[in-house]
């Protein structure tokens, strides 16, 4: 969230500083106990903003994603709420699947696509081209065509 420009915001023992959440339209909730993050949630939605309470699937609008990002390749993984800390162990297992070097290759099939598209190219032989181009490099395991 940092890495977009989120700033964290404290409230008060009540957690119902209605100014603050006046200006906001994302809220998480995290390291609160039940007296706090539910009066601060209830109150958040009443300014309609968005709430994520931490490790409160009930009381969440919205579920975080574990991501890996590639350049413009981004993964995400969910378990809901249910399991984050799975979600977790996934998002390092795609980690090592899909490691920096990804970010190189969607700009390389973005500009041949590019290319392809300008010259008329029908979307499904780009698409197929493009499964080729996996296969042929070993990219994926099971890179199939479309």
């Amino acid at each position: 969230m940092r890495a977009a420009g989120a700033e964290p915001v404290l409230f008060g023992a009540d957690g119902t500083d209605a100014a603050a959440l006046a200006g906001l339209q994302v809220l998480y909730v995290t390291g609160l106990e039940a007296a706090q993050y539910v009066p601060l949630a209830a109150a958040a939605r009443a300014a309609g903003v968005l709430v994520n309470v931490e490790d409160v699937p009930a009381l969440c609008d919205f579920f975080s994603v574990a991501e890996v990002r590639r350049g413009d390749l981004l993964l995400t993984v969910s378990t809901g709420g249910a399991a984050p800390g799975l979600a977790g162990v996934i998002r390092r297992a795609l980690e090592q699947m899909f490691p920096p070097v990804w970010a190189g290759r969607v700009a390389e099939v973005a500009a041949l696509r590019q290319g392809w598209r300008a010259e008329g190219l029908p979307l499904a032989e780009t698409a197929r081209r493009i499964g080729a181009m996996a296969r042929e490099r070993c990219w994926l395991p099971s890179a199939k065509a479309d």
